[in-house]
């Protein structure tokens, strides 16, 4: 059975080393297949819906970009006044977050390699997590955020992938990308598994679904979680 050190250390090998430049032109505005293009407009798409759940004005406020990748989250929450960390295991992509970051943002954003989960991080008012967790089994994914809701005083914002006969099947046939840098395999989750989950692991707290975003090869479900 994958453990959550197992999963993290396959994503660690895809997303720094195997396709690295892959999820970097993913990111950017440069020409994409057309599969990759769905990939990027919903990645778009459900960006804009958890920024939707913040307030518009964050400063003084201190968020968490758990698994930041190239950084669009990160400038984005920077944008409206909140002191960002972001935390990424792929210090590939960690540098292309840096190079892409504004010189009038880069004060208020740190940039970190690591686990999202680490506690030296610190407390946060809002915690976001998009495409972090989809890679992982129900009961990771309770433990995970047992260990960051306690660290958030608002909101913890994530996605997981949810459960449907479509995504199921694209992606456990693993048709979503080449098969040279093919992602590594997404676990598809009912809401009640992810609230078991946090029962198990002792988390209270209002779950809500906020939105499904669908755009071709990319599918995913935010989430919020009020402590």
């Amino acid at each position: 059975m994958q453990t959550y050190a197992d999963t993290r250390a396959r994503l660690e090998e895809y997303f720094d080393r195997t396709a690295a430049r892959t999820w970097e032109r993913l990111t950017s505005d440069a020409p994409v297949s057309r599969i990759r293009q769905t990939v990027r407009e919903g990645r778009d798409a459900m960006r804009a819906a958890m920024l939707a759940r913040l307030p518009d004005d964050l400063r003084g406020a201190r968020v968490l970009d758990a698994g930041c990748g190239a950084g669009p989250m990160s400038v984005a929450l920077a944008e409206r006044g909140a002191e960002v960390v972001g935390v990424d295991i792929s210090p590939a992509l960690l540098d292309v977050a840096r190079r892409r970051t504004p010189e009038a943002l880069a004060g208020r954003i740190t940039y970190t390699t690591g686990d999202m989960l680490d506690e030296a991080h610190g407390g946060f008012d809002y915690i976001m997590a998009m495409d972090s967790l989809i890679h992982y089994r129900a009961e990771d994914i309770g433990a995970a955020l047992g260990r960051l809701v306690p660290r958030a005083r608002a909101a913890v914002i994530f996605t997981i992938a949810p459960r449907t006969p479509f995504l199921s099947a694209m992606w456990l046939a693993g048709k979503a990308f080449p098969r040279s840098d093919r992602s590594p395999r997404i676990i598809p989750h009912a809401d009640s598994a992810i609230a078991k989950a946090l029962r198990a692991n002792g988390v209270t707290g209002d779950l809500s679904r906020i939105i499904r975003v669908s755009r071709g090869f990319y599918i995913s479900q935010a989430m919020e979680l009020q402590p």
